[in-house]
C-alpha cells in the first residue's frame, strides 16, 4: 500500500488525499473515523459493509450512566434514475478532505460525492450527498437502520425498542424506549420526505466480530426510506441527532461543513511549523480525534467551570477504549503540546489532579461511569512526566504550584506504600508493585486469573519513572519554594480544583530528602538491573520468578526520560539490543523473537490475542522512547531518527485511513491489529516528527 496522493483545493483551503479504489475503497479492512469532541464518533468500512459492532454513523456520547450508545448503525443507499430504474451507488474513489471522509460514486452518467460530518461537541451527524454532473433528475433513496445498543453490548443483544416514530411536518423522531434519548431525523433537499415503511433486518452478520470470537449476528430496525431529488450542483443531507430540535436546526448542512473545515484549518495553522503541512498536518488532524470534553461527567464540568476551568481528557483508542490515565499522560505531549493546544494540556492535567486518590491517578474510566479505577502502577508516574513537558512548553508556574501539593502527596504515598502493593522497598529505594490477580504495568493483558505477562516486583520502566518523578519533584520544590506551594494549594482548594486535604501545609517535604531518595534508587538500579550475559537490562528484579532477563522495550525508559536512571556508559548497549531484537518499521516488538514465549501474530479469539498482546506484538507508540534514546546517543543525527518514522507515513493509507493503529504483527508484513486509531501511536510519532525537524 502506497502513501496517499495529495491534491490541493486552494478554493476551500483543504488538502484532499485520494486513495486508489483498487486497493482501498473496495476493501472491508479499510475503515474511516470521524469524532465529535465528546467521545462520540462515526466509523465504518470504506466499502460500506458493516463488519464491527462499533460501526455506525452516530455513536453518541451520552451522560452517565448511559455512556456511548450506537444510535444510528447503517445506511442503505440507492438512486432512481430518470428512466425509473434503480441502482446501487457504485464506489469509484475514497479520500480524506482535511481528514474528513469523502466518497465518490457513479450512478449511470452521474457522479455523486458523499461526506460524513459530526458537529463538534454535538451528538449530531450530517451525511451529505452532492451531485457533481449529469443531466436529468436522480432521486436518492436512503434507508437508515438502528439498534440503540450500548457501545460494548454484543450485537445479538436486543437492547433498543420497541421503537416509536413521531412525525411533525419535516421532523421525524424515533423513541427507542427506556432511558435512551430520542433520535431526531431531518432530510434536507428538494422533494425531501420519509416513506414510512418500518422493517426489522434480522441476522445481520458482523464478520470482524466473528473473527475475534464475539457474538456476530444481530438485528437492526428501520423507520422507512428517506428520499430526495438530487439535481446537478445540488446536495441532499440526512441529519440524525440526539440533541434538541433547536440545536439540531442551528446550522444548515453547508454551513456545518464549512464550520468543521474551518475548525480543522485552524488546528493545523496553530500547530508548530513542522506540523503545518504534509505528514505533520495529517498527524495534527489525527490527534484531534482523541482530545475530548467528556460528555458523561457532568459533575466534573460543573466543578471545573465553578473554578474558571474546563474538563479535558483523551480517548485512548477507537473503537473500544475510554480515557485511560496512562495513555493520556504518555500522549499529552504529542496530542496537545506538539499541536499548539497548550491550554487544553493544562485542562487535562488539572482534570486528572482532581482524581488523585491514595497517591494514584485513575487507570481508566469505565464506559458510562463517573468514577475511575485505580489499578495502575505507572500512570501516576507518567503524570509527573506530562507535567514536566507542559511546564517546559508553557512556563505555567501557577498550574505547577497548584498541583505540587498533590505531587508531594503522591510521593509520600509511594514511600509508605499504597494500593495494590505499590511502595518503595526501604532496603534499596526501588519501587515495587503487584497484587494477586492484577497486572499493574502497561503490559496488562489478563484473562480471568491468568496474568499473561507477570511483572510483579520491581519493573524496569516503573523504576525509571520513579527516579524521574523524584528528580522532577526535587527541582520543582527548589524552584518554587515551599511557601509558594502552601499558598497556591490553599487557593486551588478554595476553587475546588484539588482536594484541600492534600495541601502541603504540613507535609510539603524537603528537596534535599527527595534528592537523597533519588540517589539511593539510582545507585540500586544500576547495581541490580544490568544483565551482563545479554548486554541489556533485566525487565523485572525481585519478581515472582526472581530476576527476569527477558529483552523487552521497557528498558528504553531508563534512557529516554528527562532524568535517565541508567549510567551513560550502558546506553549504547541497551539501544543496540533494542535495535537488533525489537525494532521494526512500525514500532518495537514487545518481546525478543528468541524468547520461547514469542508470538509473531496477534489474531484469533480473545484468549489467543491476549496471549500475544505483549509477547512479541509490535506497539507503535514505543517508537517514541526509542527515538529519544537514539537522539541522546546521536544528537547530530536527526535525519536517521526521522527515517525511523517512514513506516508510519505509509501506514496512514492502511487500516484506519488517516490514522495510526494500536499494534502490528511482529513479523512482515506487520499487519495492523487492535484499534484502528490509537492516541499514543499518533502522539509519539507526531512528537518525534517535531523533534527531528531540522
Amino acid at each position: 500500500m502506497s502513501a496517499p496522493t495529495s491534491n490541493s483545493d486552494a478554493s476551500e483551503d483543504a488538502a484532499v488525499h485520494w486513495f486508489p479504489a483498487s486497493d482501498t475503497a473496495t476493501r472491508v479492512d479499510r475503515e474511516w473515523l470521524v469524532t465529535n469532541g465528546l467521545g462520540g464518533y462515526a466509523s465504518g468500512s470504506v466499502s460500506g459493509v458493516l463488519t464491527r459492532r462499533y460501526h455506525g454513523y452516530l455513536i453518541a456520547a451520552l451522560p452517565a450512566p448511559l455512556g456511548r450508545v450506537v444510535m444510528f448503525d447503517h445506511l442503505t443507499e440507492r438512486a432512481v434514475l430518470p428512466d425509473g430504474s434503480a441502482a446501487a451507488l457504485s464506489l469509484d474513489a475514497f479520500g480524506l478532505d482535511a481528514g474528513l471522509p469523502i466518497w465518490r460514486y457513479r450512478v449511470g452518467a452521474a457522479v455523486i460525492e458523499k461526506r460524513v460530518v459530526l458537529l463538534h461537541r454535538q451528538n449530531t451527524v450530517h451525511v451529505q450527498y452532492r451531485r457533481l454532473n449529469g443531466d436529468g433528475p436522480v432521486r436518492l433513496e436512503l434507508r437508515p437502520t438502528m439498534s440503540c445498543r450500548p457501545h460494548e453490548a454484543p450485537v445479538s443483544e436486543e437492547t433498543g425498542g420497541p421503537f416509536a416514530l413521531t412525525i411533525h411536518g419535516d421532523r421525524y423522531e424515533v423513541s427507542p424506549g427506556g432511558i435512551l434519548p430520542s433520535l431526531r431525523w431531518r432530510i434536507v433537499g428538494e422533494g425531501a420526505a420519509l416513506i414510512v415503511e418500518a422493517e426489522i433486518h434480522r441476522e445481520i452478520e458482523y464478520p470482524t466480530e466473528a473473527s475475534r470470537g464475539y457474538s456476530s449476528r444481530g438485528a437492526l430496525w428501520s423507520p422507512g426510506r428517506f428520499r430526495a431529488d438530487l439535481a446537478p450542483g445540488h446536495a441532499v443531507t440526512l441529519v440524525a441527532s440526539t440533541e434538541s430540535w433547536e440545536t439540531l436546526s442551528a446550522l444548515a448542512p453547508d454551513a456545518a461543513l464549512v464550520a468543521e473545515r474551518e475548525r480543522r484549518r485552524r488546528l493545523v495553522a496553530a500547530a508548530p511549523p513542522a506540523a503545518r503541512d504534509g505528514f505533520g498536518a495529517d498527524l495534527v488532524r489525527a490527534a484531534d480525534q482523541f482530545v475530548i470534553s467528556p460528555a458523561g461527567r457532568i459533575a466534573d464540568v460543573a466543578r471545573a467551570q465553578a473554578g474558571g476551568d474546563e474538563v479535558r481528557t483523551a480517548i485512548a483508542g477507537y473503537h473500544w477504549f475510554t480515557d485511560w490515565g496512562r495513555d493520556t499522560m504518555i500522549s499529552l505531549e504529542g496530542l496537545t503540546l506538539a499541536t499548539g493546544r497548550t491550554v487544553e494540556a493544562g485542562y487535562i492535567l488539572r482534570t486528572f489532579a482532581h482524581y488523585v486518590r491514595d497517591g494514584l491517578i485513575p487507570n481508566l474510566f469505565p464506559e458510562g461511569n463517573t468514577e475511575g479505577l485505580y489499578h495502575t502502577a505507572d500512570a501516576t508516574l507518567w503524570f509527573f512526566h506530562a507535567l514536566d513537558r507542559y511546564v517546559r512548553a508553557t512556563d505555567d508556574r501557577a498550574t505547577l504550584r497548584a498541583i505540587l501539593p498533590t505531587l508531594v502527596d503522591i510521593v509520600e504515598h509511594h514511600l509508605r506504600g499504597t494500593r495494590f502493593g505499590i511502595g518503595v522497598d526501604p532496603e534499596d529505594g526501588l519501587l515495587r508493585q503487584g497484587a494477586e490477580g492484577y497486572a499493574l504495568t502497561w503490559m496488562d493483558a489478563k484473562m480471568g486469573d491468568w496474568v499473561v505477562t507477570p511483572r510483579r516486583g520491581k519493573a524496569v520502566e516503573i523504576n525509571a519513572l520513579w527516579y524521574n518523578a523524584l528528580c522532577l519533584l526535587e527541582g520543582w520544590l527548589r524552584s518554587e519554594g515551599e511557601d509558594a506551594v502552601r499558598t497556591d494549594a490553599r487557593a486551588l482548594a478554595n476553587a475546588g480544583i484539588v482536594d484541600g486535604a492534600r495541601s502541603a501545609t504540613e507535609n510539603s517535604g524537603h528537596a534535599d530528602a527527595i534528592a537523597a531518595r533519588a540517589r539511593h534508587a539510582r545507585e540500586s538500579f544500576n547495581r541490580r538491573f544490568w544483565y551482563e550475559p545479554g548486554g541489556h537490562l533485566y525487565d523485572v528484579v525481585d519478581g515472582e520468578r526472581g530476576d527476569d532477563p527477558d529483552c523487552r522495550p521497557n528498558q528504553l525508559f531508563a534512557i529516554s526520560l528527562s532524568h535517565p536512571i541508567l549510567d551513560r556508559e550502558r546506553w549504547a548497549a541497551v539501544v543496540d539490543a533494542c535495535e537488533a531484537r525489537l525494532l521494526t518499521p512500525v514500532g518495537l516488538r514487545s518481546l525478543s523473537p528468541d524468547h520461547p514465549d514469542y508470538q509473531p501474530r496477534y489474531d484469533g479469539d480473545l484468549r489467543a490475542r491476549d496471549a500475544a498482546y505483549h509477547q512479541g506484538t509490535v506497539w507503535g507508540w514505543l517508537i517514541g522512547p526509542y527515538v529519544d534514546a537514539y537522539l541522546k546517543l546521536h544528537p547530530d543525527d536527526a535525519t536517521s531518527a526521522r527515517h525511523l518514522l517512514d513506516g508510519f507515513r505509509a501506514h496512514l493509507a492502511d487500516a484506519g485511513v488517516g490514522q495510526l493503529s494500536e499494534i502490528f504483527d511482529a513479523e512482515p508484513p506487520y499487519t495492523p491489529r487492535g484499534c484502528i486509531a490509537q492516541a499514543w501511536s499518533v502522539a509519539e510519532v507526531l512528537r518525534c516528527w517535531q523533534n527531528t525537524a531540522r
